[in-house]
Formats: C-alpha cells, sequence, structure tokens
C-alpha cells in the first residue's frame, strides 16, 4: 500500500466514523476539509472504498440519500438509488487502531494534516507524540536549510534568496505554532484529575488542548505552504 493510499483510506475511515455518508459527500468533505486532497479525483476515492469494503471496514447501503425518507423518493422517481457507506465495526476497531499509531509517517508532511484533523479522536499521549516528532522533523529541516543557505548564499540572485528565505520563516512559524500546541496538551495534562478511569478532557469539557487563539494566524496543518 502507497502511502498515498494509505492516508486516504485513515481519512475515510474518519469521517465515516463521524455518520455514514455517499461517495459525492466524501469527495466533497475531503477536499474542502482536508487539504492534503484537494485535487483528487472519484477515480481515486472508488478504489479505495471498494477495498474498504472488502476488508469489512465498510458497509454498503443502497439509498437515495443519508436523510431519513430520501430513498423510497429516489425510488419513486426512477432515479438510481445512491450507494451509502457506513463504518463497520471491524472497520471502527481498525480506524481506532491506525489513531494509535504515531510512528515518523505521521510526521511527514502530507500525513500530518490529517492526522491533525482527527486530534479530536485521537488520545492525549499519541497527539503528544506526533506533535512532538512533527515538531522535531520541522527543526532537522530547519537546521539543513539554515546551512543550506549559508553555503550558497553568496551565489544566489535576490529573488531565489527571498524564495529560500520564505521557505525558512513558513517552517520556523509552523514550529512556533507546533510549541504552543505541545505546550497546552502539557497543561491540560497537568490539570488532570489523578482518577485514571476520567475521559480524555480538559477542564471545559473538550478533548484536546488547543491553545486560545492570541491573534496572528496559524499555519493550516493541511496546507503544503506551510510546511
Amino acid at each position: 500500500m502507497s502511502r498515498r493510499s494509505g492516508i486516504l483510506e485513515f481519512a475515510v475511515l474518519g469521517l465515516l466514523r463521524e455518520s455514514p455518508m455517499h461517495g459525492y459527500e466524501l469527495r466533497k468533505r475531503l477536499n474542502t476539509s482536508l487539504g492534503v486532497f484537494r485535487a483528487f479525483s472519484y477515480g481515486t476515492l472508488y478504489p479505495c472504498l471498494k477495498s474498504l469494503v472488502a476488508h469489512g471496514w465498510l458497509a454498503e447501503e443502497t439509498g437515495g440519500d443519508t436523510a431519513q425518507g430520501a430513498a423510497p423518493a429516489a425510488s419513486l422517481a426512477g432515479r438510481r438509488a445512491k450507494i451509502v457507506y457506513r463504518l463497520t465495526a471491524e472497520g471502527k476497531a481498525h480506524f481506532e487502531e491506525l489513531l494509535s499509531h504515531s510512528g515518523p509517517d505521521a510526521w511527514e508532511d502530507e500525513h500530518f494534516g490529517v492526522r491533525f484533523a482527527f486530534f479530536g479522536q485521537t488520545s492525549r499521549d499519541v497527539r503528544m507524540r506526533v506533535l512532538e516528532g512533527r515538531r522535531s522533523r520541522l527543526e532537522e529541516r530547519l537546521e539543513k536549510m539554515r546551512a543550506s543557505l549559508a553555503r550558497s548564499r553568496e551565489r544566489l540572485d535576490d529573488y531565489t534568496l527571498e524564495l529560500q528565505r520564505h521557505g525558512m520563516e513558513s517552517v520556523e512559524r509552523e514550529v512556533r505554532w507546533l510549541n504552543e500546541l505541545i505546550e497546552s496538551e502539557r497543561a491540560g495534562r497537568d490539570q488532570r484529575a489523578p482518577d485514571a478511569a476520567a475521559p480524555d478532557r480538559n477542564e471545559s469539557g473538550e478533548t484536546g488542548g488547543l491553545p486560545r487563539h492570541r491573534g496572528g494566524s496559524r499555519p493550516d496543518p493541511s496546507d503544503d505552504t506551510a510546511t
């Protein structure tokens, strides 16, 4: 399985965990909510869906729409009923297993944005490992960019030099953003009650440890320009 198809399967399972959808709805959500999938086609999505059905992680249901009562209307109109995809119990268990993974793939540009989009469903410890791994990866990248710029500065024209500086600033901005997130996650963990059975939520009742917005813009984790 390629990295691209693997992260697409992860995203589809995660979206269907929220509610059943048909292919058009899934493609729209992938396009609008997860930036890495802004330019992909049904020719990519449907083989993925068929594979997930074959594994038993999704079930196909025939209906005119996901809205209740729409199927009879579609039948009366003589239109072909749409296939609605629903996450099975096995699919939910598989997605939860995928959520627990926090290795190097989760830190990469393409994967990180999608993983971050599902942080609300991810345990705090895994979120921390992914955030710290991503920060470490970007700090390594930043060090290499600075070394490369120092070696080649005299040979670059003004525009190429400015482009490299812009790239470095983008990485530095994401590192600062990650530092805020990690700090907030740690603060949320410290505030948790000692009861081990308590749900993984902060004092406001929300999952996650997002910092309060303090002005300025945060990098979009699904936007390649931020990495």
